[in-house]
């Protein structure tokens, strides 16, 4: 009898298992036959090559892709602990090491091939360095998010509106030279002030219009557009394209009805070749999707529950010719999310929390390259950049695909 009940039992827990296992093979099967496709990254664990002159990074804070692919970041030489800079200090403290000039140009092969930046004549340099920006025409742009004094802002996701000295956004040409300032440094007077800025996050520049979009962005809460020459005031909007207002709405509270100004900090405005600016909300958990004009025409959410810095930090676009996919850095719960465009919906997400190659720690900035790849830049304690190598589309199998770990040759 009791052989027989345990026959039973096994027979019984073989139906089950085998039904199982038949539910998951026909999901994936109709995931597969329905062309459920998302691109595929592997990170490369040895790009870039190490820096010269005992160089190392701090917060690195924004990255962008110029037209011949080299790769440009930019970061935070002050954001460095003392015992991160023994060969800098007097008398010298040891051998190794200094911070690396704030802006640092790479090629496909992960070689330095540029550096500069820094405090000059003719222009206010950023007490706390924010974004960078390669336009179409070769010129790199820059803004900041400090207030008074000469640390950086160290808790980018909550920071009192006041007293920026980074009201201003600057241009410069590839070799460092300045070109034009727009705004003075703690001149803002709020989101409606046209003249000057207030801790600007990221730029974006319209080939076709010639116009600069700007992410303005921590003190401020709205996006706000110049022409690119002239650095002349041309429209601003806040949330769902209204008049900004500065009130301070309270604590992030996901169960309240939706926020009808964006949030500080205001972190990303990019445009999509037919002409969609998507704006990251960052502390609302959010991408609201306007016209050029500033014309409201929608909004989704991305891990509403997200508390702490939000999940939308920066926004970059594929570069299959219709830019069907988004792909959004999310650095408090360390991935990167592809979105389908067309209905902002996350595909899947990779990364992890932790400091090996294809983990995040406060992933900030994405970019893309020509090829596809992604590269990805970390801030507080994180402070490096990674590139992950495009594969080619593959069916959507796992919504967390974790580490992307290259896969063993065969």
């Amino acid at each position: 009898m009791k052989r027989e009940l345990t026959i039973g039992a096994a027979l019984v827990a073989l139906v089950v298992a085998l039904g199982v296992g038949a539910v998951v093979f026909q999901k994936r099967a109709a995931v597969q036959a329905a062309g459920f496709q998302a691109p595929r990254f592997e990170v490369d664990p040895m790009w870039p090559k190490p820096l010269p002159n005992h160089w190392i990074l701090g917060m690195t804070i924004g990255v962008s892709v110029d037209a011949q692919d080299h790769i440009w970041i930019i970061h935070r030489q002050g954001s460095l602990d003392l015992k991160e800079t023994y060969s800098q200090q007097n008398p010298v403290a040891g051998d190794c090491c200094a911070a690396a000039p704030p802006v640092l140009e790479f090629d496909e092969a992960g070689n330095l091939i540029g550096h500069w930046g820094g405090p000059g004549p003719g222009y206010d340099w950023p007490v706390s360095t924010h974004g960078i920006t390669v336009d179409y025409q070769g010129n790199v742009w820059i803004g900041g998010n400090g207030k008074g004094g000469s640390r950086p802002v160290v808790d980018e996701g909550h920071v009192d509106p006041g007293a920026y000295h980074d009201s201003m956004i600057l241009k410069f040409t590839q070799d460092g030279k300045f070109l034009m300032q727009i705004g003075k440094a703690g001149a803002s007077k709020g989101s409606n002030d046209i003249a000057n800025l207030r801790g600007p996050a990221k730029m974006w520049v319209d080939p076709k219009t010639n116009e600069l979009y700007v992410a303005d962005g921590y003190g401020n809460k709205r996006v706000i557009v110049f022409d690119a020459d002239t650095g002349k005031y041309k429209r601003h909007w806040g949330a769902y394209g209204h008049k900004p207002d500065d009130t301070d709405p309270g604590a992030y509270n996901p169960d309240a009805p939706h926020d009808q100004q964006f949030r500080s900090p205001v972190h990303c405005a990019v445009l999509s070749d037919d002409n969609l600016l998507y704006v990251c909300d960052r502390l609302n958990d959010r991408i609201q999707v306007f016209k050029p004009d500033g014309t409201f025409l929608r909004e989704s959410f991305f891990y509403p529950k997200t508390l702490g810095d939000g999940s939308i930090w920066d926004l970059a676009f594929s570069k299959d010719p219709q830019q069907k996919y988004l792909y959004a850095s999310d650095g408090t719960n360390q991935k990167v999310h592809i979105i389908d465009r067309e209905t902002l919906r996350v595909l899947t997400s990779f990364g992890d929390g932790g400091r090996q190659p294809g983990e995040f720690y406060a992933v900030h900035s994405i970019a893309t390259d020509s090829k596809g790849n992604i590269f990805t830049t970390e801030t507080y304690h994180g402070q490096r950049v990674q590139k992950f190598v495009y594969k080619g589309l593959a069916p959507v199998t796992t919504l967390d695909q974790g580490v992307v770990w290259p896969k063993p040759s065969e």
